[in-house]
C-alpha cells in the first residue's frame, strides 16, 4: 500500500459541497472522492505512471 500524506487543503465552500454530494452519491469518503477526481485527471493528462495500483474504491 502507497505512503499517505496529509496534506491541509484550502478549498471554496461551493465546491467542497458539490464533491461532497458527489462523494456522497457515490458512497465515497469525500477524502476518498478528492483522490479519485485528481488520480483521474493526472491518468487522463498522462502525468500518473501506469504501473501504478488502481484506487481499492474504483
Amino acid at each position: 500500500m502507497s505512503e499517505k500524506k496529509a496534506y491541509p487543503l484550502r478549498i471554496n465552500a461551493e465546491i467542497l459541497e458539490a464533491v461532497q454530494r458527489w462523494s456522497d452519491d457515490e458512497l465515497r469518503s469525500l477524502n476518498a472522492q478528492i483522490e479519485y477526481v485528481l488520480r483521474d485527471a493526472l491518468r487522463k493528462n498522462g502525468r500518473l505512471k501506469t504501473d501504478e495500483k488502481q484506487d481499492p474504491e474504483e
